[in-house]
């Protein structure tokens, strides 16, 4: 039971936390406006099984980080600090971004293996996260299977996010290239729950 919910857990949390725009993702979106679903596939793969040693680093380290006292009085206000910074920079980093053609051949397992590898912020990510999950004792990991449902979990949660978005920005190209509100979602929510989380700490 405890595996389950690591690997229920890991998926939810690795789905939602590929969200944020970034070279991975971006790279799949382009994919998917382009009609490149196989390469999308390939390098969608790839980039997700890179979380599973990154994780499993975060895993390792996780107890050693989170038991410096000065980190978890101030774990709340350092998470909303963070999150606001992740807003600032997405909107700094919307104004270079443009969408567009990619090669297919350029874009592949191999591609999706090195920009995954020079993702690391997968380690930090998952490192507060896992921390969070066993303070809030919802997340146990006992043995070697529980760690590699969790891994596992993040491995798919990543995968089928971006799937989806090759998927949907396959079949809505038009709206996503043309709607230029859309690409700030993710830039203002996190704004704004780094906001809220920074002023909720200082209450």
């Amino acid at each position: 039971m405890s595996s389950l919910l690591a690997f229920t857990l890991a998926f939810a949390f690795s789905f939602v936390g590929t969200i944020p725009p970034g070279t991975l993702n971006l790279s799949v979106l382009q994919l998917g406006l382009e009609n490149k679903l196989k390469a999308a596939w390939q390098f969608s793969i790839a980039a997700a099984l890179v979380e599973y040693p990154y994780c499993w680093i975060a895993v390792n380290f996780e107890e050693l980080i989170t038991s410096t006292p000065t980190i978890v009085s101030n774990f709340e206000r350092i998470g909303a600090s963070v999150m606001i910074i992740l807003g600032l920079l997405n909107l700094l980093s919307l104004r270079k971004q443009r969408i567009k053609r990619v090669d297919a051949k350029d874009y592949g397992f191999s591609k999706g293996l090195i920009l995954g590898i020079l993702n690391p912020l997968a380690i930090p990510y998952w490192i507060g996260i896992t921390a969070y999950l066993k303070s809030q004792h919802w997340l146990t990991i006992k043995n070697a299977y529980d760690l590699h449902a969790y891994l596992i979990g993040v491995v798919l949660g990543a995968l089928t996010f971006f799937i989806l978005v090759a998927y949907v920005a396959n079949k809505a190209s038009i709206l996503l290239r043309g709607n230029s509100f859309i690409k700030y979602i993710p830039a203002i929510t996190l704004l704004a729950l780094g906001i809220y989380g920074l002023l909720y700490s200082l209450i």
